[in-house]
């Protein structure tokens, strides 16, 4: 165990080679994960209609919330966790593990409470309209139970992987995704159930997989587990919120821009030929598949992280830049992949989704994905960036470049545009942010990367 400590190969093993090995099963597990809400909507679109798809956009800002919470413990400890290995503090990393934990159960179990209490209102808050409430209502309402679980299985998922065991995290995942991919066509289908029967298949696949998080507190390689480990610290909880915030607040960051956009697209979608309930699912849809190619980024953010953590720890800075710079390179292969696809065959991407035979769904539909997602690689660098500053113990940074993007410019040009190109300046928003988002990232990107060669 202790030469197995101290000769960590996060520290001298190459770096494309430990890329591969940590990124490519957090790719997979990210992938998973996104499939839970895709394949929810691929059926309810089929089962159920675009209706249903707008109330699962509608209730989605309840996941981004519970999101939130998640990668704030999960990337927070898992960050901290990284940093104390590279540093060879190995008892204060078991720390890190016994309360995030703790945090995982109390902060999951609450929020799942609160939902519950004060759905509707959070639900007309979201742009629930008249038409779409009673299906909000009913998928939420259920899929709220599975909120402690998620948190566990995510957050125990970070940690797996920076213990150098990213085939374990990957499998967590997986598994629960392809409980909830055969369950979906069987109770909407078969059983009938609607909404409710993707909501019961989404949260059985989430317990699997949380059982089986649950599990890897066996399975440690570098650090003993102790009882008195497990208890709830302030000390401890505000160091790990520090560390994940940046994450935390993106995800915040993202559902107050869906809950104003929701808005937005129901208030001119009124104005227009479309009304105001296509506009809601068409832009749903799109940004789950969004979602899915953004998954593939997350992985690589999360695949970089325990490599960037320990060697900044280990003060080996020039494996820092070298991991660095190779993600990036990846996401542009990625991203740039994505908008051939996004702008040669959108048609054909959103037909997977069903309404297909719905001439002013699929118009809006195909509009709204080739302008929304036009730069969306510039987007996709900054996600990595941000997570940088997290991963090397400088959340302020990181946290600030979350708030760029999401806050700062998305939020003012969804409330102007629109006064100047109506239902049109809600698609303009898109890019316009990822552009000017993209020029704060290289200018903190750059002084930090001199500041490393100094």
């Amino acid at each position: 165990m202790s030469s197995e400590r101290t000769e960590n190969p996060l520290g001298y093993e190459k770096i494309p080679r430990l890329l591969k090995q940590f990124a490519i099963p957090s790719i997979i597990a990210m992938l998973v994960s996104s499939l839970y809400n895709v394949v929810d909507q691929i059926f309810i679109g089929h089962g159920v209609g675009y209706l249903g798809n707008a109330a699962t956009n509608v209730a989605f800002p309840i996941t981004t919330i519970c999101m939130a919470i998640t990668l704030t413990i999960g990337i927070g400890c898992a960050s901290r966790f990284s940093l104390y290995l590279g540093k060879k503090e190995e008892e204060e990393a078991a720390k890190v593990v016994g309360n995030g934990f703790c945090m995982m159960i109390v902060f999951g179990t609450v929020y799942a409470v609160l939902v519950e209490i004060f759905l509707n209102p959070l639900l007309t808050a979201f742009g629930a309209t008249s038409d779409i409430f009673s299906y909000a209502v009913t998928y939420t309402r259920i899929t709220s139970i599975g909120m402690p679980f998620l948190v566990i299985m995510n957050g125990m998922s970070h940690l797996a992987r920076a213990d150098g065991s990213p085939f374990y995290s990957m499998t967590t995942m997986l598994t629960g995704a392809i409980i909830n991919t055969v369950l979906d066509p069987l109770f909407i289908f078969v059983f009938h159930w609607g909404v409710a029967g993707a909501a019961w298949a989404t949260i059985i696949g989430q317990f699997i997989s949380c059982i089986m998080a649950f599990m890897y507190m066996r399975k440690f390689k570098r650090i003993t587990l102790k009882k008195e480990y497990f208890k709830l610290s302030f000390k401890q909880i505000a160091a790990t919120a520090k560390m994940g915030m940046s994450n935390g607040l993106t995800q915040v960051a993202i559902t107050l821009v869906q809950i104003i956009m929701n808005r937005s697209l129901v208030y001119y979608g009124a104005l227009s030929a479309y009304g105001p309930s296509i506009p809601l699912a068409a832009s749903g849809i799109v940004m789950k598949i969004n979602g899915i190619v953004f998954s593939v980024i997350i992985g690589l953010n999360q695949g970089m992280q325990p490599l960037i953590g320990f060697n900044y720890g280990a003060k080996q800075y020039k494996r820092v830049k070298s991991t660095y710079g190779l993600v990036i390179c990846c996401e542009l292969v990625i991203t740039l992949i994505g908008v051939f696809v996004f702008q040669t065959f959108p048609s054909y991407v959103l037909s997977l989704f069903g309404n297909k035979d719905d001439g002013l769904y699929m118009e809006f539909s195909v509009k709204f994905m080739r302008t929304f997602l036009l730069l969306f690689p510039l987007g996709g660098i900054h996600i990595i960036s941000s997570n940088f500053f997290a991963a090397i113990g400088k959340p302020i940074k990181g946290v600030f470049l979350s708030l760029t993007r999401q806050v700062i410019f998305f939020i003012p040009t969804i409330l102007i545009l629109p006064l100047f190109f109506g239902l049109n300046g809600t698609m303009y928003a898109g890019p316009t942010c990822d552009f000017l988002a993209f020029f704060i990232v290289l200018i903190f990107i750059s002084r930090e990367m001199r500041n490393m060669k100094n």
